[in-house]
């Protein structure tokens, strides 16, 4: 393979972006490698997992999250609690505004909004997700009293009519949801007023890893789309770990090996925990998630489309 100069064509597609970027080099070679490791792993029937953290949530890539789900390229789906809090307040209609990284946070906090990078959420939205969440957990116990995280997540994405939902089209397509730190943020403080008043109401977490790890097994292909790190990222690769290891993986991070972070730990560092294995499809991209997502996976959206997959 050769570096080859990329130029603009017209009417060029996005997939036709992603196979020139493959012989530009650095960073772009990675991100053609993903692409195409996503689509193999769509091909060859693997289970796919899909992680990633709040903050991704936050922006606008929930939409593209809840499209790949409804077009099938995510079996599982491993995230953190901020991601079930923020796809909430969306369905519900709040909406988040753009600002600045260089905003004075303490004139925010005085006004009410909290900022997420250059994106601020106001107070408000956290109050409307708070009457949603206490009346659909009343809903939820005259069911009955005792919910896996996955089930209790399911019940609420049926909840949800938003079709731009994470939950709701990963309930509609079911698909599971996994979120392992159910209780790391608002929506774990709500379940924990809600079981002051029903001390029988019980949120388990531990039968959800029976879920999880039963979800696959050895005999499965299987593939990882991680965005980010954390414990989203690691409790996907743990799963697989005790199920034989991936056959594919695909990371998307801003961080480096270095820390010896999760969300800096390259696939082959998963190699040697028997995570990922030896003879795996696999590629790490380094850039903001925010970017590079949506160009591979519009990309790997027109392939499978124009082959009769998707």
């Amino acid at each position: 393979m050769k570096v080859e100069d990329i130029i603009w064509k017209e009417g060029m597609s996005v997939k036709d972006l992603t196979d020139s970027l493959g012989n530009v080099g650095f960073q772009s070679v990675q991100l053609n490698n993903a692409k195409n490791a996503i689509v193999k792993m769509k091909k060859e029937g693997a289970k796919i997992f899909f992680t990633f953290t709040a903050n991704m949530v936050t922006s606008g890539l929930r939409g593209l999250f809840a499209q790949t789900i409804k077009l099938g390229l995510a079996d599982i789906i491993v995230t953190t609690v901020g991601s079930v809090e923020e796809d909430i307040m969306k369905a519900i209609g709040e909406k988040f505004d753009i600002g600045t990284f260089k905003a004075d946070d303490v004139e925010l906090y005085e006004k009410g909004e909290n900022r997420v990078g250059n994106l601020f959420i106001r107070n408000e939205s956290y109050y409307k997700f708070e009457d949603f969440t206490q009346e659909f957990l009343e809903k939820a116990y005259k069911k009955k009293r005792i919910w896996p995280v996955s089930e209790l997540l399911k019940e609420l994405g049926l909840e949800l009519k938003d079709k731009n939902s994470i939950l709701h089209q990963a309930a509609k397509n079911n698909v599971p949801v996994f979120c392992p730190g159910i209780t790391d943020g608002a929506f774990g403080f709500h379940l924990f007023m809600f079981k002051e008043k029903h001390p029988d109401f019980i949120v388990e977490v531990v039968e959800d890893f029976k879920n999880i790890l039963l979800s696959v097994s050895h005999d499965d292909k299987k593939g990882v789309i991680c965005l980010g790190g954390g414990i989203s990222k690691h409790h996907a690769l743990f799963v697989c770990l005790l199920n034989g290891g991936l056959d594919y993986a695909v990371y998307l991070t801003t961080e480096h090996q270095t820390d010896g972070s999760m969300g800096g730990a390259t696939t082959d560092e998963a190699k040697s925990w028997g995570k990922v294995k030896d003879d795996s499809d696999a590629a790490t991209v380094i850039g903001d998630a925010t970017i590079t997502f949506p160009i591979i996976m519009m990309s790997v959206f027109e392939e499978l489309k124009k082959e009769g997959i998707i």
